[in-house]
């Protein structure tokens, strides 16, 4: 059987180089540049008609000084685009859109 005083310096030795790697590990993923923000792809006109629905309504909403917002749901019918995700983009800064799907 070990030392318990051997033993406690190979745990100390261990802890010490797992500290070492870690803290490099950290300096060199924080050397590497963010990657660029991906390009915004271009929205559908069926999407955008839908976009400019809700706008419409959230416009007149405010007009009736009903500052509540709008309910808009995202998924249409068979075969139509799925506007969710460009529905979320577009009003994202406005905190308007309160869930998705």
């Amino acid at each position: 059987m070990p030392e318990p005083l051997r033993m406690n310096r190979c745990w100390v030795a261990a802890r010490a180089v797992l500290c070492v790697a870690g803290m490099a590990a950290t300096a060199a993923l924080n050397a590497f540049p963010a990657p660029d923000p991906q390009p915004e792809k271009p929205v559908s006109a069926e999407c955008a008609e839908y976009i400019a629905d809700i706008e419409t309504q959230l416009a007149k909403a405010k007009s009736e000084g009903n500052d509540d917002g709008v309910l808009a749901f995202t998924r249409t019918r068979v075969g139509a685009d799925d506007c969710s995700d460009e529905v979320l983009d577009h009003f994202s800064g406005e905190g308007a859109v309160q869930g998705s799907r």
